[in-house]
């Protein structure tokens, strides 16, 4: 007899002891960082609370994972860690101890009443990885490596790690922060709650051989997600590499671009919001509409007694590209009680170079005709909603 699902089913996590909770959600509310929670789990299998936690801790475009484990039956005891696999050789509170700085540690003075306790500790924690991981990279056997760490690495922010994976040749991987604009003062009244980065991300093969022309590094931009609400990098074309080249020659070229393309991504959005408002005199107020990147707007149109809403997608390279409208009627449902929508439409009338007053015009007359075929396939294909 197969067991049911309730006896299936994995016993649920218990909660984190309160005093441990406290500094967790104290750690998520208050860094600068985009830190996750893994798993929580308990040290005993019959514990009434959990006591311990990995976190993912973002490093050099990626993230490590780091066990924290507290003690349910002592919680103002500071956690021990444990780090990821293949840091068998960061221990940063033997490396305190050997250079006589044990007492600089927060847990040298840690204090279970104060909720950011945890937080001080990830961030120690985290600078000293970083710091491990150059000299991990100084110590490469390899000229070309060589020269790049020695010009770059003074730069603010900069990461680097070592990369090994089986059956390749190791790596390098540097992530260059670019940029050194306040993003969010970019933009009025922006709700990101974060830090809004672009990084470079530079990958070196590791070689102990010379070669005389070395191969171009694998070079990729890459932005925190938030970002590509103002500016998407994946449509930035990097700069040539140049045979001979380093990156303290190819970063100030690529910065310089960058930061005129990001210029203009924050003047489009006046352009976005021109064109929203001037949706107003021919459709009437719109419904809805994203007031701080004006990358969408909703509207509510009539013909006859046919009633339908046009959602507006605006694009980042508005007026370049045209918005992409959908319809939704409203009393027209489908099988699902969902109500039906036409396939998205951008196959209208458009040129860059009209007043954005044209352009709400010339959908206006698109829509006068496309509402009718629409209005045929809600009535067609589906039952009227009652």
């Amino acid at each position: 007899m197969a067991p049911s699902a309730d006896a299936a089913a994995p016993a649920p996590t218990p909660p984190l002891v309160p005093l441990i909770a406290t500094q967790l959600k104290f750690l998520l509310t208050n860094s600068s960082l985009p830190i996750k929670v893994v798993q929580i789990w308990s040290g005993c299998s019959s514990g009434r609370y959990a006591d311990r936690f990995t976190l993912g801790i973002p490093f050099c475009l990626d993230y490590v994972y780091w066990d924290f484990l507290y003690n349910a039956m002592h919680p103002k005891v500071a956690p021990d860690v444990i780090f990821g696999q293949g840091d068998e050789g960061f221990q940063p509170l033997v490396d305190y101890d050997e250079s006589g700085n044990g007492g600089k540690s927060c847990l040298a003075h840690w204090d279970y009443r104060d909720p950011g306790g945890l937080l001080c500790l990830v961030e120690e924690l985290r600078l000293l990885y970083i710091e491990y991981q150059k000299k991990l990279v100084e110590k490469v056997d390899d000229a070309r490596l060589k020269f790049e760490i020695s010009t770059v690495l003074a730069k603010e922010g900069i990461e680097v790690s070592m990369v090994s994976s089986t059956g390749r040749s190791d790596e390098v991987k540097f992530a260059v922060p670019l940029l050194d604009l306040d993003l969010k003062m970019m933009v009025p009244g922006c709700p990101w709650k974060l830090p809004q980065k672009i990084h470079l991300q530079a990958i070196f093969p590791v070689s102990s051989s010379y070669l005389s022309v070395p191969s171009a590094p694998g070079l990729k931009l890459t932005s925190t997600p938030d970002l590509k609400s103002l500016f998407s990098v994946d449509g930035v074309k990097l700069p040539a590499w140049v045979d001979g080249m380093c990156m303290a020659e190819y970063i100030p070229t690529l910065e310089e671009d960058l930061k005129l393309q990001v210029v203009d991504a924050s003047a489009s959005i006046g352009c976005r919001r021109r064109f929203i408002e001037a949706l107003a005199p021919a459709f009437g107020r719109p419904l809805e509409a994203d007031p701080i990147f004006c990358r969408k707007a909703t509207v509510l149109s009539i013909s006859g007694i046919f009633t339908f809403l046009v959602h507006f997608v605006i694009p980042l390279q508005f007026p370049k590209q045209q918005p992409i409208l959908t319809l939704q009627s409203c009393q027209h449902c489908n099988s699902q009680g969902i109500p039906i929508t036409s396939p998205p439409r951008n196959s209208y009338p458009w040129s860059p170079r009209w007043e954005v007053t044209e352009m709400v015009e010339r959908i206006y007359d698109y829509l006068a005709d496309e509402c009718q075929n629409f209005k045929k396939l809600c009535s067609d294909g589906f039952p009227q909603a009652k």
